[in-house]
């Protein structure tokens, strides 16, 4: 009896097939979903904005995209970016485009919310916030992450259920269900240039205490291939 093409393969090669076939299949999956966030498009907000289709357990959730970001097509591509990236390549050793490939950068909100009246970034209301839960509820579905990382205030109190004082909750690690799955959870405060709270004490110490946290995560010494 012949055997089919796959059963005729050596085990290591038909375990690798099947594992980029589910890799494809991944990837498949998220940019279904970005092409529905692409085609969400609410009154009075930018262009929706997120990182590209990666295969990883690494998740990072921002508030949103700021005023800048629809220029450059991606997440995180202006001021505060420069700082969340130098943060992360102390904590995995890798540069922004390699922590770009790496982890999955969403947004509780894609899309730029405006300003507010008092003139800086305007934060999503909880009923905007809500029209975009499921976007992140599927992509966590699809990615299963290990790891989730919520940046700033919203996305913290997002991904835990409730808002918290950062003071309480950066410089630790969380386990909790997010869309229904079990993860670990390390927030970091926002990176803006306008925020003071991680320059001083005590956000000094419990950010330095958080990026230890992250480097020391099995997920990500697995993801960046460090030594533990």
């Amino acid at each position: 009896m012949a055997l089919r093409p796959e059963a005729a393969q050596p085990p290591r090669e038909r375990a690798r097939a099947r594992g980029l076939d589910a890799r494809f299949d991944v990837i498949e999956r998220l940019q279904a979903v970005h092409r529905d966030i692409a085609a969400f498009r609410p009154r009075g907000f930018g262009p929706p904005i997120h990182g590209p289709a990666i295969d990883t357990r690494l998740f990072l959730v921002g508030q949103a995209p700021g005023p800048h970001e629809a220029r450059f097509g991606r997440p995180f591509a202006w001021t505060a970016g420069k700082t969340l990236f130098r943060w992360l390549e102390q904590a995995t050793g890798a540069g922004e485009e390699d922590v770009r490939a790496r982890v999955y950068i969403a947004a509780i909100v894609r899309c730029f919310p405006g300003k507010s009246s008092g003139g800086g970034d305007r934060v999503p209301t909880p009923a905007e916030c809500a029209r975009w839960r499921d976007f992140l509820a599927r992509e966590v579905e699809i990615l299963r992450p290990r790891l989730v990382l919520p940046v700033g205030r919203l996305a913290i109190s997002e991904v835990l259920g409730a808002p918290e004082p950062l003071a309480g909750v950066v410089g630790t690690k969380l386990r909790t269900h997010y869309h229904g799955l079990e993860v670990d959870v390390i927030p970091l405060p926002h990176p803006s240039g306008a925020s003071t709270w991680f320059k001083l004490e005590p956000g000094r110490t419990l950010l330095a205490k958080a990026l230890q946290l992250v480097a020391d995560h099995p997920e990500v010494i697995r993801t960046f291939r460090r030594c533990p």
